[in-house]
């Protein structure tokens, strides 16, 4: 991933360097492993660990030079770790194993520290939605489907909802997180045919995961649901900025990303306040949906492995982490910030004439005795005419003689407080959802 939509401690977890570090920490757990079972002598071991060389630029360099003869990463790597660490302890690095099962557990082992990173920035964006969402409990707005003024909400409970699913991808991906916190040391088809099953025990309990049956590879739907997670990830944070980007709209004007000291909206229209912290996070979300249709691909393998998904997860696999990360991250630090405009909601909700009490008439006028259809005809042409006429839709309805309604039931009927009066569950529904 670019610079740009990287933020350092999401991608501290992908360097060359961490990965290598890794990849040696599953070495000499295996070999400290094997020595508890005999088969290594204690002195070796002792000496794998004493030794073993730092994964800094010196040494990727080097594994790099090593990788120019072998062509094979792997391999390259535990050449150079031999090479540091000496005979004749180095003859027992990658004893009994093959590549994929260093690999595989130390990518599991990289990828849930991402799913960490991205449970806690989901936490962080929850608790700010949280939080403005009971700021703008009882703001009312106008709420719209098709694009078009339907019936009363509040700003609130926009948020409110939006929280709700930034919970469930939370939970998606605690979920995907589990999947990939497994690992691997079975040997080149998965029957521990040059291991003994206790060695994968050990460095999957020293790294925090659990030993999986597996082929030569850990079975790449895991990695598929992970990357299903960050795609949701993705969409929920597209979903709320599209929405930010609608009421930011000239014509709309009800809220609006923050806007800082020095920035500029236009480089030729100084009076622009663009959406364009909203609008990247639209177009990155793009990207999260595409990995996702290849991590897909990658879970159907010839036999018991080939290695057509490995060059794919090299690329889809950091980015979406660094992505979902960096999407989380910034629409919470627009969320904290963001400009709502109250007064303006209430304007629009009033553009509409009453048009969105529309329901509570037609619930009235059966009420009253006509039949749903007649009643229905009747609200449809009068609240035609007021929008035609631009005149207000209850004096519509008082100069129709088909209206058998008292002044009282059209005061309940257009009660900004009766059609918001029962939002209580959506509430009660937030107050279970956990900010730590």
């Amino acid at each position: 991933m670019i610079p740009r939509y990287s933020l350092p401690e999401m991608a501290a977890l992908f360097t060359d360097e961490a990965r290598f570090g890794l990849w040696l920490e599953v070495e000499v757990l295996a070999t400290e492993a094997w020595a508890s079972l005999g088969v290594v002598p204690e002195a070796h071991a002792k000496a794998v660990r004493e030794r073993a060389p730092v994964t800094d630029a010196t040494f990727v360099e080097a594994v790099a030079a090593r990788e120019a003869v072998t062509d094979h990463d792997l391999a390259a790597f535990v050449d150079v770790v031999q090479q540091a660490i000496g005979p004749p302890a180095s003859s027992w690095v990658h004893y009994g194993l093959t590549s994929s099962d260093v690999v595989d557990t130390a990518l599991s082992a990289t990828l849930t520290q991402a799913a960490d990173l991205l449970v806690q920035a989901s936490t962080q964006l929850i608790a700010a939605l949280k939080r403005r969402a009971l700021e703008f409990r009882d703001t009312p707005m106008a709420g719209r489907t098709h694009g078009m003024h339907a019936e009363p909400t509040t700003f609130g409970m926009k948020l409110a909802l939006y929280c709700l699913q930034a919970d469930r991808d939370r939970q998606r991906v605690q979920r995907a997180r589990d999947a990939v916190a497994v690992g691997k040391l079975s040997g080149a088809v998965g029957t521990y045919s040059n291991i003994d099953p206790a060695v994968e025990r050990h460095v999957c309990e020293a790294l925090g995961l659990t030993p999986t049956p597996a082929t030569q590879v850990i079975a790449r739907d895991r990695h598929a649901e992970y990357l299903w997670a960050c795609a949701a990830v993705g969409a929920t944070v597209e979903q709320i900025a599209t929405e930010i980007r609608h009421l930011q709209r000239t014509e709309v004007g009800e809220a609006q990303e923050p806007f800082r000291p020095g920035q500029k909206g236009s480089s030729a229209m100084p009076h622009k306040r663009n959406p364009i912290t909203c609008e990247r996070l639209a177009g990155l979300a793009r990207i999260l949906r595409g990995n996702l249709g290849a991590g897909l691909e990658d879970v159907a393998l010839w036999h018991e492995r080939d290695i057509s998904h490995s060059s794919v997860e090299r690329v889809i696999l950091p980015d979406s982490s660094l992505l979902a990360y960096y999407l989380l991250t910034k629409l919470r630090t627009v969320i904290d910030g963001l400009v709502v405009n109250p007064d303006r909601m209430l304007e629009n909700l009033d553009r509409s004439l009453g048009l969105v009490f529309s329901q509570p008439v037609l619930l009235a006028l059966v009420t009253s005795g006509l039949s749903r259809d007649d009643a229905y005809r009747v609200v449809q042409d009068d609240a035609a005419t007021a929008w035609a006429e631009r005149r207000p839709f209850r004096a519509v309805l008082e100069e129709d003689p088909r209206v058998p309604l008292a002044a009282a039931a059209l005061d309940d009927a257009f009660s900004l407080p009766r059609a918001l009066r029962n939002t209580g569950p959506v509430f009660e529904a937030l107050g279970e959802v956990t900010t730590e």
